[in-house]
């Protein structure tokens, strides 16, 4: 895969850009099970995409690397090496998953058929309301920052900011999924500098 996809060129005067990057594969995130707190590290081929991945993004200058706290997304952000120290972002943390922590999709709709996380939230866990004041919460400071972002997190949150970045419910954040190890691009539409785009979408090296 050429490397151009990589760098989405635009004229905007607002220079700020958001590098989004989902953590690379764990043996959760294979299966299928939903991992929220737990905080379980990457597997071998997770390391892996970590590393290809940092191929596609080793000449772009940074102005700050930030990392949600968890282990699979520190470990992502240290395979991909980029040449920033990474500071640590607690609002990247992934949705909290309460008592559906570690189950799959499929085994919660055999209790409750009709359920959406991005709708009906967690029992015990974290609501749609929560998650979006959080995002937007973490937009806010992004928006008085310069140059390019890198965003180290994961799936459903990553979701989340895509929609909230874009002005749109934490609802279409169904719409939004997201690879291991992908990377999206949150900018500005060149001839329209205040209106925000997602100029790139889960975007895969491997």
């Amino acid at each position: 895969m050429s490397s151009k996809i990589w760098h989405v060129k635009t004229s905007t005067p607002n220079s700020l850009r958001l590098y989004l990057i989902r953590h690379g594969e764990t043996e959760w995130s294979l299966s299928g099970r939903h991992t929220g707190r737990t905080d379980i590290p990457l597997t071998q081929n997770g390391e892996s995409e970590a590393r290809e991945l940092g191929k596609r993004l080793w000449d772009i200058p940074f102005a700050h690397v930030l990392t949600s706290p968890l282990k699979r997304a520190l470990q992502t952000c240290e395979l991909v090496g980029l040449d920033k120290v990474p500071e640590i972002e607690t609002d990247l943390a992934e949705w909290d998953y309460g008592d559906y922590e570690g189950q799959r999709s499929a085994d919660i709709h055999k209790e409750r058929p009709d359920w959406n996380i991005y709708r009906d939230g967690c029992p015990r866990g974290e609501m749609p309301e929560q998650i979006s004041d959080r995002v937007d919460r973490l937009i806010a400071r992004l928006r008085k920052l310069d140059g390019n972002i890198a965003l180290f997190s994961h799936g459903q949150v990553g979701g989340v900011l895509a929609v909230r970045w874009i002005r749109l419910a934490v609802a279409e954040a169904q719409h939004f999924t997201l690879g291991t190890a992908s990377l999206s691009i949150f900018s500005f539409d060149p001839h329209h500098p205040g209106v925000p785009v997602i100029a790139l979408w889960n975007a895969v090296s491997h």
